[in-house]
């Protein structure tokens, strides 16, 4: 039996509660574990080894929405039976090849008492190296139909105009996957902020790949049809990290008990990047993602306008830290930035769908 959406009534919904309900129930065994670590390492070991068991512990909760979603992910396809695509494995390898960026920055601060972390332009080249390798991966390995994870078009709602070639493509995809994991970055700076607000994106994600499945060019031909490859598995897959996302926001909801650092949020941009280029919606996350863009311009503003003028347009960039200057309670941001998220996402969802409907 077939959903409305053509997709199987139970495999979203059960991937993304299964999700759901591990990492809940890893995150409350670990949190707990956490306390029962600390005091056992305040009494009964040196202060300095002491320190150092937690920071690893810290790291390794940092990394637990990647583990989380890739459990998800490999679980979900051994239960059902059903092979894994090509575009969703992409995707997940973006995710985890930035999330591995994001952890050796990670390790940089906090083991090694370096507040900096990696250097720019160390973190920088591990974003292009990690998007390269994905955008010529995304351009190989077609299906029967010769659909292949992305293409080398630039895409809105669906690819348009003529295809910019493979080396300028890799260049796109690198701004894309540098754009988005950073401005997903710089989003977490309140508890919960970033996540909140990716959660809201995957969702949009999730209905965007079920609805090109429904409408799928390789299943009948109309003037409004997707040519993507693995729209289902990558409805899956947006399911699968909103899930792991869900999950932790219950523990990184104000006042947070973890935190993702930058593992978390730059595999969480890569996911969102990801997505974006295998349904051909490139253009699209901007609106979708609009709230990382305002975050993002905000501190190129304040920097831009400091460095042109010597005066700075907000109190502190970026955006939310400025509206806590102002006197706004953390949770107020949070959850007004919120909103402003779900604005954005209502209306990139409605012009994709005006899009969809016949001329």
């Amino acid at each position: 039996m077939t959903s409305y959406f053509g997709a199987p009534p139970v495999t979203v919904a059960a991937w993304m509660a299964g999700a759901v309900g591990v990492i809940l129930l890893i995150l409350l065994v670990l949190v707990a574990f956490n306390r029962v670590l600390l005091k056992m390492a305040l009494r009964n070991i040196p202060r300095r080894r002491a320190q150092t068991v937690l920071i690893l512990f810290g790291l390794m909760l940092a990394t637990l929405i990647i583990t989380a979603s890739l459990a998800g992910y490999l679980v979900g396809h051994l239960v059902t039976g059903s092979a894994m695509s090509a575009s969703g494995l992409l995707v997940l390898f973006l995710m985890t090849g930035l999330g591995l960026v994001g952890f050796a920055d990670d390790f940089i601060k906090l083991y090694m008492q370096r507040s900096l972390g990696l250097r720019s332009g160390a973190k920088l080249a591990g974003q292009a190296i990690v998007g390269a390798i994905f955008a010529v991966l995304a351009i190989r390995f077609p299906d029967g139909w010769d659909i292949t994870p992305a293409s080398t078009h630039l895409s809105f709602y669906a690819d348009f105009g003529i295809s910019i070639g493979p080396v300028l493509f890799v260049v796109w995809v690198i701004l894309m996957v540098a754009g988005t994991s950073n401005g997903v970055n710089l989003t977490d700076g309140l508890d919960g902020l970033a996540t909140g607000a990716a959660i809201l994106v995957l969702a949009a994600y999730m209905i965007i790949g079920i609805w090109q499945l429904r409408n799928d060019c390789t299943v009948f031909l109309a003037q409004a049809c997707y040519a993507v490859r693995d729209p289902q598995d990558l409805a899956i897959v947006a399911a699968t990290v909103m899930g792991a996302c869900t999950g932790f926001l219950w523990w990184n909801a104000p006042p947070a008990k973890i935190f993702m650092g930058d593992t978390g949020s730059l595999a969480l941009g890569g996911v969102l990047a990801g997505l974006a280029v295998c349904t051909k919606t490139q253009l699209l996350l901007v609106i979708l993602g609009g709230l990382f863009v305002i975050i993002i311009m905000s501190v190129i503003i304040q920097v831009g306008s400091y460095k042109l003028t010597g005066r700075r347009v907000f109190k502190m960039a970026p955006l939310q830290h400025h509206f806590e200057l102002l006197g706004w309670a953390e949770t107020t941001i949070v959850v007004r930035f919120w909103l402003i998220c779900g604005l954005f996402i209502a209306a990139g969802l409605g012009i994709f769908y005006v899009a969809w409907l016949p001329v």
